[in-house]
Protein backbone atom coordinates (compact mmCIF):
# COMPACT_ATOMS: atom_id res chain seq x y z
CA UNK A 1 0.00 0.00 0.00
CA UNK A 2 2.93 2.17 0.98
CA UNK A 3 4.50 1.76 -2.40
CA UNK A 4 1.07 2.18 -4.42
CA UNK A 5 0.61 5.48 -1.87
CA UNK A 6 4.71 6.78 -3.39
CA UNK A 7 2.88 6.35 -7.63
CA UNK A 8 0.36 7.88 -6.62
CA UNK A 9 1.74 10.98 -5.73
CA UNK A 10 4.09 11.20 -8.20
CA UNK A 11 7.22 9.17 -6.45
CA UNK A 12 6.48 12.56 -3.56
CA UNK A 13 8.49 11.20 -0.44
CA UNK A 14 11.31 13.47 1.54
CA UNK A 15 14.74 13.94 0.33
CA UNK A 16 16.28 11.68 2.95
CA UNK A 17 13.84 8.84 1.93
CA UNK A 18 14.74 8.98 -1.38
CA UNK A 19 18.83 9.13 -1.05
CA UNK A 20 18.25 5.77 1.27
CA UNK A 21 17.16 4.39 -1.74
CA UNK A 22 19.61 5.43 -4.51
CA UNK A 23 23.09 6.85 -4.31
CA UNK A 24 22.85 10.17 -7.03
CA UNK A 25 19.72 12.61 -6.52
CA UNK A 26 19.43 15.17 -9.33
CA UNK A 27 16.99 17.36 -9.19
CA UNK A 28 15.35 19.56 -11.95
CA UNK A 29 12.64 22.37 -11.85
CA UNK A 30 13.23 22.58 -8.25
CA UNK A 31 12.00 25.41 -6.00
CA UNK A 32 12.24 25.80 -2.25
CA UNK A 33 10.32 27.73 0.10
CA UNK A 34 12.14 27.66 3.39
CA UNK A 35 12.21 29.90 6.25
CA UNK A 36 15.08 28.15 7.49
CA UNK A 37 17.75 25.90 6.18
CA UNK A 38 20.12 23.42 8.13
CA UNK A 39 23.51 22.75 5.68
CA UNK A 40 25.12 19.62 7.87
CA UNK A 41 28.21 18.38 6.48
CA UNK A 42 29.96 15.29 6.61
CA UNK A 43 33.14 15.25 9.35
CA UNK A 44 35.91 15.04 6.46
CA UNK A 45 34.37 18.16 4.24
CA UNK A 46 33.95 19.92 7.94
CA UNK A 47 37.33 19.16 8.91
CA UNK A 48 38.64 20.44 5.57
CA UNK A 49 37.15 23.87 6.18
CA UNK A 50 38.51 24.40 9.90
CA UNK A 51 41.71 23.30 8.47
CA UNK A 52 41.73 26.19 6.19
CA UNK A 53 40.72 28.72 9.44
CA UNK A 54 43.61 26.98 11.44
CA UNK A 55 41.15 25.73 14.49
CA UNK A 56 39.84 22.25 14.98
CA UNK A 57 36.40 20.95 15.28
CA UNK A 58 34.80 20.05 18.41
CA UNK A 59 36.46 16.27 19.21
CA UNK A 60 39.04 16.90 16.50
CA UNK A 61 42.63 17.73 17.15
CA UNK A 62 43.91 20.64 14.91
CA UNK A 63 45.47 19.60 11.82
CA UNK A 64 49.68 20.09 11.61
CA UNK A 65 50.60 23.03 9.45
CA UNK A 66 47.62 25.00 10.10
CA UNK A 67 47.39 28.55 9.55
CA UNK A 68 48.03 31.07 12.58
CA UNK A 69 44.89 32.71 14.25
CA UNK A 70 47.07 36.13 14.08
CA UNK A 71 50.24 36.95 12.18
CA UNK A 72 52.80 38.45 13.73
CA UNK A 73 55.34 41.29 13.36
CA UNK A 74 57.25 40.80 9.97
CA UNK A 75 60.21 42.53 8.50
CA UNK A 76 59.52 43.92 4.99
CA UNK A 77 62.32 43.91 2.23
CA UNK A 78 61.75 46.33 -0.70
CA UNK A 79 62.31 44.41 -3.66
CA UNK A 80 65.09 46.71 -5.13
CA UNK A 81 65.96 46.08 -9.07
CA UNK A 82 69.83 46.66 -10.20
CA UNK A 83 69.38 47.89 -13.22
CA UNK A 84 72.59 48.64 -15.98
CA UNK A 85 71.82 52.29 -16.97
CA UNK A 86 70.36 55.44 -16.70
CA UNK A 87 67.90 57.06 -19.16
CA UNK A 88 70.11 60.64 -20.40
CA UNK A 89 69.31 64.37 -19.67
CA UNK A 90 68.07 66.20 -22.32
CA UNK A 91 68.35 69.89 -21.70
CA UNK A 92 65.46 72.30 -23.95
CA UNK A 93 66.05 75.89 -23.84
CA UNK A 94 69.20 77.89 -23.33
CA UNK A 95 69.65 80.90 -21.27
CA UNK A 96 72.09 83.77 -22.25
CA UNK A 97 74.60 81.87 -20.64
CA UNK A 98 74.03 79.00 -22.57
CA UNK A 99 73.83 80.87 -25.85
CA UNK A 100 70.51 81.40 -26.33
CA UNK A 101 67.79 84.25 -24.78
CA UNK A 102 65.41 81.65 -22.41
CA UNK A 103 64.40 82.78 -19.17
CA UNK A 104 65.40 79.08 -17.96
CA UNK A 105 66.20 76.03 -19.26
CA UNK A 106 64.04 72.46 -18.53
CA UNK A 107 66.16 69.32 -18.17
CA UNK A 108 63.92 65.61 -18.75
CA UNK A 109 65.24 62.40 -18.10
CA UNK A 110 67.68 61.50 -15.97
CA UNK A 111 65.65 58.07 -14.36
CA UNK A 112 67.18 55.47 -12.63
CA UNK A 113 64.21 53.33 -12.24
CA UNK A 114 60.75 52.79 -13.76
CA UNK A 115 58.30 55.62 -13.39
CA UNK A 116 57.48 56.62 -9.80
CA UNK A 117 59.81 53.50 -7.84
CA UNK A 118 60.57 56.31 -5.84
CA UNK A 119 61.65 53.19 -2.84
CA UNK A 120 64.37 52.46 -5.51
CA UNK A 121 65.88 55.88 -6.72
CA UNK A 122 64.91 59.41 -6.75
CA UNK A 123 63.44 61.33 -9.30
CA UNK A 124 66.08 63.86 -10.60
CA UNK A 125 63.80 65.70 -13.42
CA UNK A 126 59.81 66.35 -12.58
CA UNK A 127 58.09 65.57 -16.10
CA UNK A 128 57.39 68.93 -17.81
CA UNK A 129 54.34 69.91 -19.17
CA UNK A 130 54.05 71.82 -23.00
CA UNK A 131 50.87 73.74 -23.87
CA UNK A 132 49.91 73.58 -27.59
CA UNK A 133 49.22 76.62 -29.59
CA UNK A 134 48.73 76.57 -33.39
CA UNK A 135 50.16 79.36 -36.29
CA UNK A 136 46.22 79.35 -37.34
CA UNK A 137 42.99 79.68 -36.02
CA UNK A 138 41.10 76.05 -36.07
CA UNK A 139 38.09 74.44 -34.73
CA UNK A 140 38.63 73.90 -31.61
CA UNK A 141 35.70 72.37 -28.96
CA UNK A 142 34.16 74.76 -26.86
CA UNK A 143 35.78 73.62 -23.27
CA UNK A 144 39.37 74.75 -25.18
CA UNK A 145 38.53 77.64 -26.84
CA UNK A 146 36.60 79.35 -23.67
CA UNK A 147 40.04 79.41 -22.27
CA UNK A 148 41.78 81.26 -25.33
CA UNK A 149 38.74 83.42 -26.05
CA UNK A 150 40.46 86.36 -28.57
CA UNK A 151 43.51 85.38 -29.49
CA UNK A 152 43.42 82.22 -31.18
CA UNK A 153 44.08 84.03 -34.36
CA UNK A 154 47.05 85.55 -32.95
CA UNK A 155 49.83 82.70 -32.29
CA UNK A 156 52.16 85.43 -30.16
CA UNK A 157 49.12 86.47 -27.84
CA UNK A 158 47.85 82.87 -27.79
CA UNK A 159 51.41 81.88 -26.22
CA UNK A 160 51.60 84.83 -23.95
CA UNK A 161 48.05 83.86 -22.70
CA UNK A 162 49.03 80.17 -21.99
CA UNK A 163 51.91 81.85 -19.91
CA UNK A 164 50.50 85.24 -18.15
CA UNK A 165 47.42 83.25 -17.47
CA UNK A 166 47.66 79.57 -16.44
CA UNK A 167 51.54 79.70 -15.71
CA UNK A 168 53.13 77.77 -18.56
CA UNK A 169 56.55 76.77 -18.71
CA UNK A 170 57.49 75.43 -22.20
CA UNK A 171 54.80 75.96 -25.30
CA UNK A 172 54.49 73.84 -28.34
CA UNK A 173 53.66 75.94 -31.76
CA UNK A 174 52.60 73.82 -34.17
CA UNK A 175 52.88 74.66 -37.76
CA UNK A 176 49.64 73.56 -39.08
CA UNK A 177 49.31 77.04 -41.88
CA UNK A 178 52.48 75.42 -43.63
CA UNK A 179 50.40 71.62 -44.48
CA UNK A 180 49.60 72.56 -48.65
CA UNK A 181 46.38 70.16 -47.95
CA UNK A 182 44.49 71.17 -45.25
CA UNK A 183 46.43 74.08 -44.21
CA UNK A 184 47.21 77.63 -46.13
CA UNK A 185 50.61 75.90 -47.73
CA UNK A 186 52.41 78.49 -45.55
CA UNK A 187 55.92 78.64 -46.70
CA UNK A 188 59.27 77.62 -44.61
CA UNK A 189 60.36 81.50 -44.25
CA UNK A 190 56.79 82.61 -43.53
CA UNK A 191 56.85 79.87 -40.16
CA UNK A 192 60.83 81.37 -39.69
CA UNK A 193 59.24 85.18 -39.46
CA UNK A 194 56.67 83.91 -37.52
CA UNK A 195 59.27 81.90 -34.81
CA UNK A 196 61.41 84.73 -34.54
CA UNK A 197 58.82 87.02 -33.27
CA UNK A 198 57.84 84.18 -30.65
CA UNK A 199 61.20 83.98 -29.59
CA UNK A 200 61.00 87.45 -28.98
CA UNK A 201 57.98 88.03 -27.04
CA UNK A 202 57.91 84.65 -25.22
CA UNK A 203 60.96 83.49 -22.98
CA UNK A 204 60.21 79.92 -22.21
CA UNK A 205 61.65 76.93 -23.88
CA UNK A 206 59.98 75.82 -26.86
CA UNK A 207 58.65 72.50 -29.20
CA UNK A 208 58.18 73.50 -32.84
CA UNK A 209 56.39 70.99 -34.39
CA UNK A 210 55.39 70.85 -38.51
CA UNK A 211 52.37 70.32 -39.89
CA UNK A 212 52.51 66.47 -39.97
CA UNK A 213 52.72 66.33 -44.02
CA UNK A 214 55.79 64.31 -44.52
CA UNK A 215 57.08 66.40 -47.65
CA UNK A 216 56.39 69.97 -46.37
CA UNK A 217 57.90 69.20 -42.82
CA UNK A 218 61.27 68.54 -43.46
CA UNK A 219 62.24 72.08 -45.40
CA UNK A 220 59.88 74.07 -42.69
CA UNK A 221 61.65 72.50 -39.51
CA UNK A 222 65.26 73.09 -41.06
CA UNK A 223 64.07 76.96 -41.47
CA UNK A 224 62.80 76.56 -38.02
CA UNK A 225 65.84 75.72 -36.33
CA UNK A 226 67.58 78.43 -38.30
CA UNK A 227 65.07 81.12 -37.07
CA UNK A 228 65.70 79.65 -33.26
CA UNK A 229 69.32 78.91 -33.44
CA UNK A 230 70.96 78.52 -30.22
CA UNK A 231 67.75 78.77 -28.64
CA UNK A 232 68.04 74.92 -27.68
CA UNK A 233 64.52 73.93 -29.01
CA UNK A 234 62.80 70.51 -29.47
CA UNK A 235 62.03 69.79 -33.17
CA UNK A 236 59.34 67.97 -33.71
CA UNK A 237 59.68 64.94 -35.43
CA UNK A 238 62.43 63.11 -37.43
CA UNK A 239 61.11 60.34 -39.10
CA UNK A 240 62.12 57.51 -40.95
CA UNK A 241 62.29 59.26 -44.01
CA UNK A 242 63.21 62.45 -43.19
CA UNK A 243 66.10 62.30 -40.65
CA UNK A 244 68.73 62.98 -42.80
CA UNK A 245 67.49 66.46 -43.85
CA UNK A 246 66.49 67.58 -40.27
CA UNK A 247 69.39 65.89 -38.35
CA UNK A 248 71.97 68.73 -39.82
CA UNK A 249 70.30 71.57 -38.89
CA UNK A 250 69.89 69.89 -35.17
CA UNK A 251 73.37 69.44 -35.11
CA UNK A 252 74.62 73.03 -36.94
CA UNK A 253 72.06 75.30 -34.49
CA UNK A 254 72.49 73.40 -31.18
CA UNK A 255 68.67 71.87 -30.66
CA UNK A 256 67.22 69.07 -29.35
CA UNK A 257 65.04 66.45 -31.87
CA UNK A 258 62.28 64.16 -31.87
CA UNK A 259 62.26 60.70 -32.74
CA UNK A 260 58.60 59.42 -33.75
CA UNK A 261 57.81 55.89 -34.57
CA UNK A 262 54.79 54.60 -33.64
CA UNK A 263 54.34 51.76 -30.62
CA UNK A 264 57.08 50.11 -32.31
CA UNK A 265 59.81 49.05 -30.14
CA UNK A 266 62.49 48.09 -33.23
CA UNK A 267 61.38 50.69 -35.34
CA UNK A 268 62.40 53.40 -32.31
CA UNK A 269 65.57 51.52 -32.05
CA UNK A 270 66.21 51.97 -35.55
CA UNK A 271 66.23 55.75 -35.87
CA UNK A 272 67.44 56.93 -32.95
CA UNK A 273 70.43 54.63 -33.90
CA UNK A 274 70.33 56.35 -37.10
CA UNK A 275 70.28 59.91 -35.83
CA UNK A 276 73.40 59.17 -33.94
CA UNK A 277 75.32 57.52 -36.92
CA UNK A 278 74.30 60.72 -38.48
CA UNK A 279 75.78 63.07 -35.66
CA UNK A 280 72.98 63.82 -33.22
CA UNK A 281 74.63 63.71 -29.97
CA UNK A 282 73.03 61.75 -27.68
CA UNK A 283 71.92 64.21 -25.57
CA UNK A 284 69.87 65.85 -28.21
CA UNK A 285 67.21 62.85 -28.94
CA UNK A 286 63.72 62.41 -27.16
CA UNK A 287 61.65 59.41 -28.42
CA UNK A 288 57.90 59.55 -28.95
CA UNK A 289 56.13 56.38 -29.30
CA UNK A 290 53.02 57.67 -30.29
CA UNK A 291 50.31 58.29 -27.88
CA UNK A 292 47.08 56.62 -28.36
CA UNK A 293 43.96 58.00 -26.51
CA UNK A 294 41.46 56.64 -24.15
CA UNK A 295 39.81 54.24 -25.81
CA UNK A 296 41.63 54.18 -29.22
CA UNK A 297 45.11 52.81 -28.66
CA UNK A 298 45.84 53.69 -24.77
CA UNK A 299 46.29 50.48 -24.09
CA UNK A 300 49.17 50.16 -26.42
CA UNK A 301 50.69 53.25 -25.97
CA UNK A 302 51.03 52.08 -22.03
CA UNK A 303 52.62 48.43 -23.39
CA UNK A 304 55.20 50.17 -25.63
CA UNK A 305 56.43 53.10 -23.33
CA UNK A 306 56.85 50.45 -20.66
CA UNK A 307 58.41 47.70 -22.73
CA UNK A 308 61.14 51.00 -24.21
CA UNK A 309 61.80 51.43 -20.31
CA UNK A 310 62.81 48.19 -19.42
CA UNK A 311 64.77 47.89 -22.45
CA UNK A 312 66.89 50.60 -22.02
CA UNK A 313 67.23 49.80 -17.97
CA UNK A 314 68.48 46.65 -19.09
CA UNK A 315 71.25 47.66 -21.41
CA UNK A 316 69.93 48.85 -24.54
CA UNK A 317 71.83 52.16 -25.48
CA UNK A 318 69.06 52.78 -28.87
CA UNK A 319 66.23 53.23 -25.91
CA UNK A 320 67.59 55.17 -22.61
CA UNK A 321 66.28 58.29 -24.02
CA UNK A 322 63.18 60.60 -22.76
CA UNK A 323 60.00 59.62 -23.54
CA UNK A 324 57.28 62.49 -24.96
CA UNK A 325 53.12 62.05 -25.32
CA UNK A 326 51.10 63.76 -27.09
CA UNK A 327 48.49 63.39 -25.37
CA UNK A 328 46.58 66.32 -26.93
CA UNK A 329 45.98 63.41 -29.30
CA UNK A 330 42.92 62.46 -27.12
CA UNK A 331 40.81 64.84 -28.03
CA UNK A 332 41.05 62.89 -31.46
CA UNK A 333 38.59 60.54 -29.61
CA UNK A 334 35.01 61.21 -30.07
CA UNK A 335 33.81 60.72 -26.58
CA UNK A 336 36.08 63.70 -25.79
CA UNK A 337 34.00 66.43 -27.36
CA UNK A 338 31.05 65.13 -28.99
CA UNK A 339 27.19 66.04 -28.02
CA UNK A 340 25.73 63.31 -25.90
CA UNK A 341 23.55 63.50 -22.72
CA UNK A 342 24.30 60.30 -21.46
CA UNK A 343 28.17 60.43 -21.45
CA UNK A 344 28.26 63.92 -19.31
CA UNK A 345 28.87 67.20 -19.08
CA UNK A 346 31.21 68.07 -22.62
CA UNK A 347 32.86 70.94 -20.58
CA UNK A 348 34.21 67.96 -18.25
CA UNK A 349 34.31 65.33 -20.26
CA UNK A 350 37.11 66.18 -22.51
CA UNK A 351 39.37 67.80 -20.62
CA UNK A 352 39.22 64.75 -18.51
CA UNK A 353 39.65 62.59 -21.05
CA UNK A 354 43.21 64.26 -21.74
CA UNK A 355 44.08 64.18 -18.25
CA UNK A 356 43.07 60.72 -18.19
CA UNK A 357 45.30 59.78 -21.44
CA UNK A 358 48.22 62.00 -20.11
CA UNK A 359 48.19 60.06 -16.33
CA UNK A 360 48.40 56.58 -17.91
CA UNK A 361 51.38 57.98 -20.31
CA UNK A 362 52.84 59.27 -17.23
CA UNK A 363 52.58 56.19 -15.20
CA UNK A 364 54.01 54.33 -17.89
CA UNK A 365 57.62 56.28 -18.66
CA UNK A 366 56.83 59.77 -20.38
CA UNK A 367 58.80 62.47 -19.18
CA UNK A 368 57.54 65.57 -21.35
CA UNK A 369 53.20 66.15 -22.45
CA UNK A 370 52.03 67.62 -25.24
CA UNK A 371 48.42 69.22 -24.48
CA UNK A 372 45.78 71.28 -24.95
CA UNK A 373 43.51 71.92 -22.28
CA UNK A 374 45.06 74.34 -18.67
CA UNK A 375 42.38 72.25 -17.11
CA UNK A 376 43.83 68.76 -17.91
CA UNK A 377 47.58 69.93 -17.50
CA UNK A 378 46.77 71.24 -14.01
CA UNK A 379 45.01 68.15 -13.50
CA UNK A 380 48.01 66.25 -14.50
CA UNK A 381 50.93 68.55 -12.69
CA UNK A 382 48.77 68.07 -9.19
CA UNK A 383 48.97 64.82 -9.67
CA UNK A 384 52.40 64.51 -10.40
CA UNK A 385 53.23 66.46 -7.54
CA UNK A 386 51.42 63.93 -4.95
CA UNK A 387 53.26 61.12 -6.55
CA UNK A 388 56.63 62.72 -6.37
CA UNK A 389 56.08 63.68 -2.86
CA UNK A 390 60.20 63.61 -2.08
CA UNK A 391 61.09 65.07 -5.22
CA UNK A 392 62.99 67.78 -2.72
CA UNK A 393 64.16 65.54 -0.20
CA UNK A 394 68.04 64.04 -0.62
CA UNK A 395 66.91 60.72 0.67
CA UNK A 396 64.88 58.10 -1.13
CA UNK A 397 61.32 57.67 -0.09
CA UNK A 398 60.77 54.36 2.42
CA UNK A 399 58.67 51.89 0.62
CA UNK A 400 56.17 51.52 3.46
CA UNK A 401 55.81 55.58 2.64
CA UNK A 402 55.52 54.67 -0.98
CA UNK A 403 52.45 51.88 -0.58
CA UNK A 404 50.48 54.42 2.06
CA UNK A 405 51.31 57.04 0.07
CA UNK A 406 52.24 59.22 3.39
Amino acid sequence: MAEEKKKKNNGAGTIAELMSTVKRLELENVSIEADELVLELTPSLTQVLVQMMGGAAPGMAAAPGALPKKVGPFKFEAPIAEWKQDILEVTLGATKEEGGTRDYSLVIGGQKTMPFYTFEANVPNIPVFSFDIFDMELSLPKAVRMYYDGVMDSPVEWAKTAIERYNAKMITLHLISTDPINGKDTSPEDSAALIEDMLKEIKVPMIISGSGNRKKDPPVLVKAAEAASGERVLLSAALSDNYETIAPAVIEHNHAVLALATMDPAAQKTLTRALVVAGVPRNSIVMDTFTGSLGYGVEYTITTMERIRQMSFRGDKDLNYPILSGTSNAWAAREAWRKNDAWGEKLYRGPLWEATTGLMALLSGSDIFMMLHPGAIEALQSITEQLLIEKDESKPMKPEQWIKGV
